[in-house]
């Protein structure tokens, strides 16, 4: 069992950035990759950047890339999310998610165990 807490969420005008945590923990913690999917109103999960284990490799969806970095903290159990250049298109609930093994790439929501809360990022006009 994993539990995942996210924070770092809020409200930002356009053009402005934010930073995203998310912390692990459990009894144990295996995962090959960690991620973050974002949800709006209205609108299903989509998948926004995902980060491998241990081989330092990142996927980020089309609609984020150059804008937003995901990487690791140095316990390995955590990780962020560094979002640059926000757009009004990226207000949504985001949530961390980690997987219970498989093979990378994971951008899929399916492809994921274990999930946070969310944390809700309203960017304004």
């Amino acid at each position: 069992q994993v539990q995942l807490v996210e924070s770092g969420g809020g409200l930002v005008q356009a053009g402005g950035s934010l930073r995203l945590s998310c912390a692990a923990s459990g009894r144990t913690f295996s995962s090959v990759a960690m991620g973050w999917f974002r949800q709006a109103p209205g609108k299903e999960r989509e998948f926004a950047a995902a980060i491998s284990w241990s081989g330092g490799n990142t996927y980020y969806a089309d609609s984020v890339k150059g804008r937003f970095t995901i990487s690791r903290g140095n316990a390995r159990n955590t990780v962020y999310l560094q979002m640059n250049s926000l757009k009004p298109e990226d207000t949504a609930v985001y949530y961390c998610a980690a997987d219970g093994g498989g093979s990378w790439p994971k951008k899929h929501e399916y492809e994921y165990d274990y999930w946070g809360q969310g944390t809700q990022v309203t960017v304004s006009s």
